[in-house]
């Protein structure tokens, strides 16, 4: 099956089946939150009415307004200064602070005699929880998940009061948008007291693509010692196809176990791959000597192999795979950092159309569900859990030698069943920064990582990204002694010494973990591609934070704007990544760009792909191509026909036209390989604008309170064409059980902010996220501006 279509096919929300015997409340819904400190906010007897009503997951710093660093404005004390300059570079705009969330929490009577455990999935930057007034808990990497037994501090037959304290920390705490809150998932588990699975307790391997090895991490705290598990796998299409009752035991003094189980034989295995993401289900349940059920737990794994060497890069299910990838932060554009499934599912749909099989997660632990998506559309994930080992870059609460062991396990339970993931990378640009742990720029500490994560999965190498690669302190020629001790040799952008280090050290298996997208072309078909592991273009979709100068809020270098509209550019790596569908696309350049970040040029050219010009103004064309030859035609009229340079790496796939003289009508590229048409792309000169068309994307918006409908609003002319100059302003209404989560249009350098009901149009579009509530209902959405005919939309949530 087209692997597009597979992962249209899949609901969001299948990721893990809830197994009887544990009962998982969620508590996503009815917090209560306040902006700022708040004295006694823990409390029982604290007042908490006028606080605002949010549901999690929740971002407060996106609601937050933009902080100008204009000079006028800063103060002449050097620190506060210094603090404002920060956001000019890392944290978009935003101010620094605490927020407060209170829930107020009677739990069921059924639940009396259960073992309770509070589970959250994240909460950004910092935390602290408190049950009734005492802290009980908290995180100091909030991008790691933890849990919190309550058993014995859950009053029952009354209200009980969980409040959390989230902070954003210091400005130099990250170099880019953290967001702050609880920005994913909270939840309650009820298990059996005495006999239950512990916290990530399966741990799932296979074997020649045939065996599957299980084993399971369970407690006892009573006197027994012998139980019983009951497993059973089903496959993708829910067929079970293993069902085995085996003996267990506790064979440690230590009351938790981890018990192996028989090797399993899977005949015919429907493997796991990037078209067909084939998912198989372990359902595990222990018994009581009684014979009942005392726990039970499920997860879902792949059945597939992952080979890598310097002679081949890497290799899925013996076929060789090359990772064409970004790097991005795990912000989600104009909701922040708050983890919506339903948005993670649209970003990933949206790069698998352009040739995008893997993502590396820069530089932490994305959510959950980013990693189950990721599963189930067939892309590949390095999958990272910091960015310099320093306190300063790790939350700043406590230092990083007081964190790791924590956060390693952690992060590796989570999600080592994932087929999905393929490399562990430890850390990111060590060389930056001196202070790192043990003064050797990160050999022992990466040692002593690798140690313990193979403690916990030993079927995946591990690496750490590096930039520059930096030279040995005595040796000019020779990479860092980082870079001899990874599994992997991960050096961002700088792949040219890819031929000469490998010649070196022929044991070395090379990955560019960053690449520049300003050198997009060049730094791809430049590497011997039958030989390394891939790329991943850094920042290729816009985001929050780490500008290169205000007004722009964030990174605007990538070939997605921040709201997802494809640039240009963006055809140019489709032309690149999907070799077998012909394509061509024009791209007008406007404006040349050359800023430098870290040493490399990351500035993009600036170019659009209107036809509404001035009269006999000379352009600046390139087409993207994947075809032989393209011949390009204004009004009808050929104006020539040129070849795509395939020999030469720095301009192939990229053909520039030069001092080609604008006439209203129309542009067309004519694509041809052979000698026969193989693609087109035109663009017209448009009326002006006198309507506007909604596109909502989700024709399954569930009613559960998290999912969520994007909608495309355009300025189209009497003929239906998108008019890339109007920039009318926008207001939304809405009707029926569902919310406005956020809007965008594209502008990274808009000074409105995102959660409101207004924006203006940019290139002639905008777009308007809504949340669904929790009552089926019929949604109507008007959009309304001054100019143009309103555009009234309805849906249903289901």
């Amino acid at each position: 099956m087209n692997n597009k279509i597979w992962c249209l096919l899949l609901s969001i929300y299948s990721f893990l089946p809830v197994c009887a015997q544990r009962t998982v409340t969620d508590l996503n819904f009815g917090w209560r939150f306040h902006l700022g400190d708040a004295e006694n906010a823990e409390a029982v007897a604290f007042d908490d009415s006028n606080w605002r009503k949010i549901d999690v997951p929740h971002d407060f710093q996106i609601e937050q307004p933009w902080v100008s660093p204009d000079a006028s404005e800063r103060p002449d004390n050097t620190d506060v200064a210094a603090n404002i300059r920060s956001r000019l570079s890392s944290r978009a705009f935003k101010e620094m602070g605490r927020g407060w969330y209170r829930l107020h929490l009677t739990p069921d009577a059924s639940l009396r005699d259960k073992r309770l455990v509070l589970q959250f999935d994240g909460i950004m930057m910092t935390g602290d929880v408190y049950l009734n007034g005492k802290r009980i808990g908290g995180t100091d990497y909030g991008y790691v998940g933890f849990e919190i037994d309550v058993t014995n501090a859950i009053n029952w037959e009354q209200e009980n009061i969980l409040a959390v304290m989230a902070d954003t920390r210091d400005p130099l705490n990250s170099r880019w948008y953290t967001g702050g809150g609880l920005f994913r998932s909270v939840r309650l588990i009820a298990t059996d007291k005495e006999l239950f699975f512990e916290r990530h307790p399966l741990r799932i391997t296979t074997r020649d693509n045939k065996f599957v090895n299980i084993s399971a991490e369970f407690t006892t705290r009573g006197r027994q010692r012998e139980a019983k598990m009951v497993v059973s796998i089903d496959d993708p299409n829910g067929q079970t196809v293993y069902h085995d009752t085996v003996p267990v035991s506790r064979t440690t003094p230590s009351r938790t176990t981890e018990f192996p189980l028989p090797e399993i034989a899977i005949p015919n295995a429907q493997l796991w791959n990037l078209d067909t993401p084939n998912l198989y289900t372990a359902k595990i349940e222990i018994l009581r000597t009684d014979g009942t059920v005392a726990d039970a737990v499920c997860d879902r794994f792949g059945i597939r192999t992952i080979e890598i060497g310097p002679a081949f890069g890497m290799k899925l299910n013996g076929k060789k795979v090359l990772l064409q990838g970004m790097a991005n932060h795990h912000s989600l554009g104009a909701l922040g950092a708050a983890a919506y499934p339903r948005a993670i599912e649209k970003r990933l749909k949206l790069l698998k159309q352009f040739g995008v099989n893997h993502i590396r997660t820069s530089h932490n632990p994305y959510s959950r569900e980013f990693i189950e998506l990721c599963d189930e559309c067939g892309i590949l994930v390095v999958d990272e859990l910091y960015d310099k080992w320093t306190q300063q870059h790790t939350g700043g609460r406590i230092p990083f030698e007081q964190l790791w062991q924590q956060d390693v396990v952690e992060w590796v339970k989570r999600d080592r069943n994932s087929p999905s993931v393929v490399l562990w990378s430890f850390g990111n640009e060590l060389q930056q920064d001196p202070n790192q742990p043990f003064n050797d720029f990160g050999v022992t500490m990466y040692k002593l990582m690798k140690t313990l994560l193979n403690r916990y999965d030993s079927t995946r190498l591990t690496t750490v990204a590096m930039h520059p690669r930096y030279r040995n302190w005595q040796t000019d020629s020779l990479p860092c002694e980082l870079a001899k001790a990874t599994d992997i040799q991960a050096y961002n952008y700088r792949y040219m010494y890819f031929p000469g280090d490998g010649a070196k050290f022929p044991w070395m298996t090379f990955y560019q973990s960053e690449a520049s997208v300003a050198a997009m072309g060049p730094n791809f078909f430049e590497m011997e591609l039958d030989k390394v592991i891939g790329l991943a273009y850094w920042g290729g979709i816009d985001y929050l934070g780490e500008s290169q100068g205000w007004p722009n809020k964030g990174w605007a270098n990538g070939v997605f704007d921040i709201s997802l509209e494809p640039k240009p550019r963006a055809y140019l790596m489709k032309s690149m990544f999907l070799e077998d569908e012909p394509l061509v696309h024009i791209a007008i350049i406007d404006k040349r760009g050359n800023q430098m970040w870290n040493g490399i040029q990351t500035g993009t050219d600036g170019m659009s792909e209107h036809w509404n010009r001035t009269a006999g103004e000379r352009l600046q064309l390139l087409t993207y191509t994947n075809a032989d030859e393209v011949e390009l035609f204004v009004n009808g009229r050929s104006i020539g026909r040129q070849e795509n340079p395939k020999n030469n790496p720095k301009a192939r796939n990229q053909i520039r036209w030069n001092d080609v003289e604008y006439q209203p009508g129309k542009i067309e590229a004519v694509a041809r390989t052979n000698g026969q048409i193989v693609a087109r792309h035109k663009i017209e000169t448009t009326g002006k604008a006198v309507r506007l068309i909604a596109e909502p994307d989700n024709s399954n918006w569930k009613a559960d309170g998290i999912d969520l409908q994007h909608i495309r609003i355009t300025a189209v002319d009497s003929k239906g064409r998108r008019v890339w100059n109007a920039q009318d302003n926008l207001t939304f209404s809405l009707q029926g059980d569902a919310r406005i989560a956020a809007v965008s249009n594209g502008d990274i350098a808009s000074d409105e902010l995102n959660v409101q009901d207004h924006i203006h149009l940019w290139n002639g579009q905008a777009l308007v996220i809504l949340r669904a509530g929790q009552q089926p209902s019929k949604i109507t959405l008007t959009t309304k501006s001054d100019q143009l005919k309103a555009a009234k939309t309805v849906m249903s949530t289901k």
